[in-house]
């Protein structure tokens, strides 16, 4: 699937909120239970900008976005500052094409280009293999399983704690 990647903007908080929504309504990918509005994504990705920290898209062609990645402050603590949390959200349509392991390909390079020097990935511990696989795959190593930490479609649910170090 052809593609390539740009920072996320204003025209984008549409796609962001539907790709998004999909997840929050049908998964336990994300533990957000609410429905996602573009207002709510304007607000999220202006955040990230803020932060000075990256939020891009995976866009075809056409500029039909496909997915998106972002970085987060891992903790408010100025200690934590080259830290963040890394989140990945493709297009249901996307999957399998290659594009999520290209696009936290360029999320960690961003990444590194702003200072960041720890990777987080808090990854749902249900139907999430491939998620797990993807980032094993780029270098990140299991630090951690929390167990019963969300409460989501009427069951509980854990995560898994990925981690990834980057060389300045």
């Amino acid at each position: 699937m052809a593609h390539h990647f740009r920072d996320a903007i204003a025209a984008d908080d549409m796609a962001l909120a539907e790709i998004y929504g999909h997840y929050v309504s049908t998964t336990v990918v994300t533990f957000d239970i609410v429905e996602v509005t573009p207002e709510i994504m304007t607000a999220k990705r202006a955040a990230v900008e803020e932060s000075g920290l990256p939020f891009i898209v995976a866009v075809d062609d056409n500029e039909r976005v496909l997915g998106y990645a972002a970085m987060f402050p891992w903790r408010p603590k100025a200690a934590y500052r080259h830290t963040a949390e890394g989140s990945i959200y493709l297009s249901p349509a996307a999957t399998g094409h290659g594009v999520g392991g290209a696009l936290l390909t360029e999320l960690i390079e961003r990444g590194r280009q702003v200072g960041i020097r720890e990777i987080i990935a808090v990854i749902s511990d249900e139907d999430t293999e491939a998620s797990v696989h993807l980032h094993s795959k780029l270098g990140f190593e299991s630090i951690g399983h929390l167990r019963r930490v969300g409460f989501k479609f009427d069951r509980w649910i854990g995560t898994f704690l990925m981690q990834k170090s980057i060389d300045a």
